[in-house]
């Protein structure tokens, strides 16, 4: 009989799409889902999403009643744990809101495994590369270098790019690996390393072959548009769909690397299925990096806008200025390959975009941000 997977927070832009290869393959799946409003407004007053797959067993609540949890248990073999509260500007002031969805709603689900521990063959956390605050940078004259964030007195004066601590030299992005010291700069950014260490300890302890998937920056259809504090591509998206310009932080030659829903969803497959990567935490990017600036002209232009960015040269408290994925262990352990280029991504994304309508929120965020005395 073949493994019923549970996926909290399933129903989401990640979750959802996975639903959506485990039953192509033939796999039983249950998603528990809160459905929160920000991420979900297009379900407001459904039974489910429509976009979730029909063959998908929907349970709508909170990984953190443990009552309606229990039940979301019942015959389960494996599990994906990606329900999280998602947002890097927005948890430097919900503060409690974000440790609840992330820390606390963990730390629920782990005490249920823990009690099931001879039922679940495998749990796949989603982290984040948020956890490592700055990227691997490299110095010309000094070598590697790990700097921490940029000092608020740096970004007043508008010096957006980094210098070696020892010469002052430019330091040069750099592949970040995953044995670079993590430095999470944001509460969310928190949060997401205590899911994945406690997944990574409670699975060792209990006997749970675990594995944490740090995310990079993952975009593609079902990203939720009218969620100001989502993913880059689709804040953008929702912009130029209301004709208004992508607002640009800083310079907006941030350097990030996007890697597409479908490669995402194929490395936790590969997490599910082989063992290489029990105990671990992996990286799963694109291995590419882009500019902020250089994917807001690649989506204007997909949706026919001669609309350009704007670069308004403020700054948000914990924000990085460059940070690649190094995807070698994923590779070497899973034998994780995207297949999936930006140039082949963004068209098919905004195959998907053109059909939707998108509350332009962005502006709002900032004036949220300011008013909390987090952007400058």
């Amino acid at each position: 009989m073949p493994e019923r997977i549970l996926i909290t927070g399933g129903a989401g832009f990640i979750g959802s799409h996975l639903a959506d290869a485990l039953i192509e393959r033939g796999q039983p799946v249950r998603v528990l889902d809160s459905l929160v409003a920000q991420v979900h407004a297009a379900a407001e007053g459904e039974a489910r999403p429509r976009h979730l797959h029909p063959e998908a067993e929907f349970m709508h609540g909170d990984v953190r009643d443990r009552a309606r949890l229990e039940r979301a248990l019942e015959g389960v073999d494996a599990v994906v744990h990606l329900a999280a509260e998602v947002g890097v500007g927005q948890s430097m002031y919900a503060i409690e809101r974000y440790m609840a969805g992330n820390t606390l709603a963990t730390a629920v689900l782990l005490e249920a495994l823990a009690a099931r521990r001879r039922q679940i063959r495998k749990l796949v956390v989603a982290s984040s590369m948020s956890i490592y605050g700055e990227g691997a940078y490299r110095c010309p004259a000094c070598g590697p270098r790990y700097p921490r964030l940029r000092s608020n007195e740096q970004l007043q004066r508008r010096q957006w790019e980094l210098a070696c601590a020892d010469c002052g030299a430019r330091l040069e992005p750099a592949l970040t690996a995953e044995d670079k010291p993590l430095y999470p700069a944001s509460v969310y950014a928190i949060g997401k390393q205590d899911q994945e260490q406690l997944a990574l300890v409670a699975g060792q302890a209990y006997g749970i072959p675990a594995v944490a998937l740090r995310l990079w920056n993952v975009y593609g259809p079902r990203q939720a548009l009218s969620n100001p504090y989502t993913g880059v591509a689709a804040i953008f998206s929702a912009r130029l769909l209301n004709r208004q310009p992508p607002l640009l932080f800083e310079d907006g030659e941030q350097q990030r690397d996007f890697v597409h829903v479908s490669d995402v969803v194929a490395a936790f497959l590969l997490a599910l299925d082989r063992s290489g990567a029990d105990g671990c935490a992996l990286n799963v990017g694109s291995g590419a990096a882009v500019s902020v600036r250089r994917l807001a002209e690649m989506l204007a232009a997909g949706l026919g806008c001669d609309i350009a960015p704007q670069a308004f040269g403020r700054f948000r408290a914990g924000d990085i200025r460059h940070c690649l994925a190094d995807i070698s262990q994923a590779r070497q352990r899973l034998g994780y390959a995207p297949r999936r280029r930006l140039s082949e991504g963004i068209p098919q994304l905004l195959d998907w975009v053109r059909w939707q309508t998108a509350a332009d929120r962005l502006e709002g965020a900032a004036a949220e941000l300011a008013a909390h005395g987090l952007m400058g």
